[in-house]
């Protein structure tokens, strides 16, 4: 099967490749533009493999979509590709709007066009499989969990964003025929993680001696996500998904920010004896929250593990502390990806 991949450089991305790389005989076309997120160190053994390419294609550029759908002729989409960041949204929305409506709607309508080209046998296998994420459906309280009926409710111009190409989405499918499949993921973690984001901004400050910045008391809890798990399940929705149909992917692993960074901070001192920074929780600052917080996310993950039976393979408390190892063992890739324009600096505050 050929696969074109979407932000196939991203955090997600590179593990979706890299797992198809390793565990199928998929061939990839990776469309990525290579924004500050975007490393194709990250791919790994991917990189040298000759069922990987990479395209170097900004995913709102229409003739170029349209060239790699002539030249590779892909029987399946995983569109990953977009702005992630809810507090680079905050600083400014213009890319998310962009990339991640822009960009879908132009994958869309190019899909929709390579799709109409093909004969019957080939459009019955066709996919459009569109990843997104928790963010749309809002904030919840102190019980419940998002389902895949959970109404929308976006709080964040990131949010918002991926909302409107989930809606894009649908719409392709329902008014045009085109088979989509829709996700929608909670926090991940794991390897290959651009340091902006909670987990590996705290490690790399940490082994750094750098302030540990927790907005509020920390008290915001996420449902966690092995990246690899994830990749796992994404290829299964491809493979075994009804078109027309969204699928809910969590980690079932509910923590609150602060316990998060207690959890690394003690892994810490455990790995790192003769440190100096011991104990690393002495690090923690908390810092004034982030506008418009949600207070809680969690997934209900039932619809994906009783209609596929996927299931996750890691267990968080293992799987953090693999992907603390994992920093540790590759400072080099993060020193790489800390020289460029990103510094570790709080963004998104307001005013």
């Amino acid at each position: 099967m050929k696969i074109l991949v979407t932000g196939g450089a991203g955090f997600i991305g590179s593990a979706v490749i890299r797992h198809i790389i390793r565990d199928t005989d998929w061939t990839v076309a990776n469309v990525d533009k290579l924004t500050y997120a975007g490393n194709l160190e990250s791919l790994a053994e991917a990189r040298d493999s000759n069922r990987h390419t990479h395209f170097k294609v900004d995913i709102t550029d229409r003739a170029a979509i349209d060239g790699i759908f002539a030249s590779f002729r892909p029987d399946a989409i995983l569109h990953l590709a977009a702005e992630s960041h809810v507090d680079r949204s905050i600083d400014g929305a213009a890319p998310f709007i962009d990339t991640n409506i822009g960009g879908t709607y132009t994958l869309l309508e190019a899909a929709l066009a390579y799709w109409r080209t093909l004969d019957p046998e080939a459009r019955a296998r066709f996919r459009f499989q569109h990843i997104s994420t928790d963010e749309v459906f809002g904030s919840l309280g102190a019980t419940g969990k998002f389902s895949e009926t959970t109404p929308y409710a976006p709080n964040s111009p990131y949010a918002a964003s991926k909302a409107a190409s989930d809606h894009l989405v649908r719409a392709w499918h329902h008014t045009h025929g085109l088979p989509t499949l829709a996700t929608n993921c909670s926090n991940n973690y794991g390897p290959y993680h651009f340091p902006e984001k909670l987990i590996p901004l705290t490690i790399i400050r940490a082994l750094r001696g750098q302030s540990l910045p927790v907005y509020g008391k920390g008290e915001n809890v996420r449902d966690w996500l092995h990246v690899e798990d994830h990749a796992e399940a994404l290829t299964l929705v491809l493979r075994q998904g009804k078109p027309g149909e969204t699928y809910n992917v969590g980690g079932d692993s509910e923590r609150k920010n602060i316990d998060v960074v207690r959890t690394i901070c003690r892994t810490l001192d455990e790995l790192l004896p003769a440190s100096p920074q011991r104990p690393h929780e002495r690090l923690i600052e908390f810092v004034t929250d982030r506008p418009g917080h949600d207070a809680r996310y969690a997934i209900d993950a039932t619809k994906i593990r009783r209609k596929l039976g996927w299931q996750p393979r890691h267990d968080f408390n293992d799987g953090l502390r693999q992907t603390v190892r994992w920093y540790l063992e590759n400072r080099g890739w993060w020193e790489r990806v800390m020289s460029g324009a990103y510094r570790g600096e709080r963004l998104g505050l307001t005013g």
